[in-house]
């Protein structure tokens, strides 16, 4: 029986470890062969960075890790491609000069990593524009740009919107540069939790194709019930598969619903116990904050209608409550609906699964009558 990949987020560790792998690459062949710029949000947890690390070992051509799966007869070996890979997973950062000291150092890894010199800039966006055009001329082929976590320094200070928008300026202007050097990159893909409109923090790089709610990528990330009971079939022997489908599964992006990884394997993990795995880990400060500030009416989550425009219109000084529930994975797409023929589509929301169901309304209505206790007591 394979082992379960709990906590781990690169492919050569899961082969190396003898871990299940659900196999992805048939996603990965159709973004490569249908385009060059892409960009995908989903929730915390789902096995986005996972996502970045086999696009990154299929670009460096690590053909030994991909034996086996979909993509490796389709993929041409003899081609290596140069990857620059920028992540602000970890850590908080509290400032602008704290994210362009975190950008210094993430491009100054990648130099070190691919042998590449270049000069001594002021700016994180010359020193980046550098690394791309150097890299290109070191390789002689165009550069692969992979981007995780994109958002992260600005959703770690939402609640404090001057802050946060100096982390959105600072991050548009390091994103711009991969616009700016069209000629000299092959493929690049950023992967956060929220999605920007387009005139905040993409408005230099207009050229992303964005996939969230693409049928075709829903299931790139998380896992399908196929998926589930084809690699975890021996891990779930014994489990009541349709309650499991009941508390986990429900993820939704307009195409085929997927478990939420992280859950998967914790349930098994720890007896097949019926808890709430991601909810407790995966539940950031900000939004409980915002929740517990809005005072918003819980049963209207239940079938919440949004427009095609609301479901992507975020910014730091613009916070819709419904678009971020959705966009951290509180909330999904449960139905689409056209109100007239030519018109832009209109979704009903909901919560995707009991966890977050019943996680959600308790947690919440426990900081309620926290607050309203502490509120009786002071006066």
């Amino acid at each position: 029986m394979k082992k379960l990949p709990i906590g781990i987020s690169t492919l050569q560790k899961i082969i190396a470890d003898d871990c299940v792998y659900v196999d992805k690459t048939p996603y990965i062949q159709e973004l490569v062969n249908n385009g060059s710029y892409y960009f995908l949000s989903r929730p915390r947890r789902f096995g986005k960075s996972l996502l970045v690390d086999t696009l990154h070992q299929l670009f460096a051509g690590n053909e030994r890790l991909f034996r086996g799966l979909h993509i490796h007869p389709h993929w041409d070996w003899t081609v290596q491609y140069p990857v620059i890979s920028l992540s602000f997973g970890s850590g908080q950062l509290a400032n602008r000069a704290e994210l362009e000291r975190r950008i210094r150092h993430i491009l100054r890894v990648n130099q070190e990593r691919l042998g590449v010199q270049c000069e001594d800039h002021e700016d994180v966006t010359s020193c980046f524009s550098d690394l791309i055009r150097h890299t290109q001329a070191k390789y002689g082929r165009n550069v692969v740009v992979l981007v995780d976590e994109y958002d992260k320094p600005i959703l770690d200070n939402i609640t404090k919107p001057d802050v946060a928008a100096e982390m959105r300026d600072g991050l548009r202007n390091l994103y711009s540069v991969i616009k700016d050097n069209d000629a000299h990159i092959r493929f690049a893909f950023l992967t956060g939790v929220s999605k920007f409109s387009k005139v905040s923090l993409f408005s230099g790089l207009n050229n992303l194709e964005d996939i969230t709610l693409d049928p075709r990528y829903s299931a790139l990330c998380g896992y399908t019930q196929t998926e589930l009971e084809q690699h975890f079939s021996e891990h779930l022997q014994g489990a009541d598969m349709p309650l499991v489908r009941a508390w986990y599964n429900g993820y939704n992006w307009l195409g085929e619903s997927v478990y939420n990884p992280f859950d998967v394997l914790l349930f098994i993990s720890k007896g097949k116990r019926f808890l709430p795995y991601w909810f407790e880990t995966a539940t950031p400060s900000f939004l409980v904050d915002i929740l517990r500030k809005r005072q918003f009416y819980l049963p209207d989550l239940e079938a919440l209608s949004m427009d095609y425009k609301a479901l992507g219109d975020f910014d730091v000084d613009r916070i819709h409550l419904e678009t971020l529930l959705f966009q951290t994975g509180y909330l999904t797409v449960k139905e689409e609906r056209l109100p007239f023929v030519g018109g832009l589509p209109e979704y009903i929301l909901s919560y995707p699964n009991n966890e977050v169901r019943y996680s959600l309304m308790s947690y919440l209505l426990e900081n309620y009558l926290t607050d309203d206790r502490q509120e009786r007591g002071s006066v």
